[in-house]
């Protein structure tokens, strides 16, 4: 059992737990030296998974990467891997809920900001597969957004070469937010991450999706269909038309839409 007083690493604090997943827990934590505030990932070793060893390689690759938290420690003990990483706010799920609605041009902020950031990632060889608003976390002291939860993302290029196509045994990611690929049970690569930032993109400015208690098998229809909501701004319409449009190996015109969504922002308010 943890408890407040627990200590990691001869240095971190562990304070209260902060969020939970199939992985384990996270806590917030300080370092009792420094004083600085911490989120812990911990995953018991009997499960047998070794997510975040795989994970804290994933970080340490795409170190120095905007948006990319720094890992200040991984190990074990005999019971836990530990993984360390500076704590940041609040996501951009708890943010919506908040707000329940955000305003176009906030939309289409996180969207430049977003789309940067996949881009880096995409460039050095990877694809996150859970792409949701869960996981972007707002910078404590700043307006960045940090992805965090690696633990689905694999590399698309192996060998110098892209991945081929081929089937997965089941859906990769969140149902929410999963593109229409990952439900046919495809394998992902660049686009499907686009196209599930899409998804958050509709969120955001809708404050709902209406497949979002739907049944799986009615989920697809309604991704299809979300096309025609009268009530999604063009910009947004026209961002998912192209990822959908996009080949499996074909690489996304990311500045396109950087510029698009730029563009709407200074014709709306400036």
């Amino acid at each position: 059992m943890i408890n407040n007083k627990y200590m990691i690493n001869n240095k971190y604090i562990l304070k209260n737990k902060i969020g939970e997943g199939s992985f384990g827990s996270i806590y917030k934590a300080e370092n009792y030296r420094t004083r600085e505030l911490v989120a812990i990932k911990i995953e018991p070793i009997k499960t047998e998974l070794k997510l975040l060893k795989n994970e804290s390689k994933i970080y340490q690759y795409l170190l120095g990467t905007p948006g990319i938290p720094q890992v200040k420690w991984y190990g074990k003990d005999e019971n836990n891997y530990y993984m360390v990483i500076p704590l940041l706010g609040k996501s951009l799920e708890q943010t919506l809920v908040e707000k329940q609605v955000f305003s176009l041009r906030l939309v289409l902020q996180i969207g430049i900001q977003l789309l940067q950031l996949l881009k880096a990632i995409h460039e050095k060889g990877l694809v996150h597969r859970d792409i949701k608003p869960d996981n972007f976390l707002i910078g404590i002291d700043s307006k960045q957004l940090f992805l965090i939860d690696f633990g689905l993302c694999k590399a698309y290029i192996q060998d110098d070469k892209h991945i081929d196509m081929k089937r997965t045994s089941n859906l990769i990611g969140s149902l929410t937010y999963a593109s229409i690929n990952a439900h046919h049970y495809m394998e992902l690569s660049r686009r499907d991450d686009l196209e599930s930032l899409a998804y958050m993109l509709i969120y955001f400015s809708l404050g709902f999706l209406p497949w979002r208690e739907s049944k799986e098998c009615d989920i697809v229809t309604q991704k299809i269909d979300i096309m025609f909501h009268v009530n999604i701004p063009n910009i947004l319409i026209d961002f998912i038309s192209y990822v959908r449009k996009l080949e499996f190996k074909e690489k996304p015109k990311y500045e396109l839409f950087i510029n698009k969504f730029t563009s709407e922002i200074e014709a709306r308010y400036n």
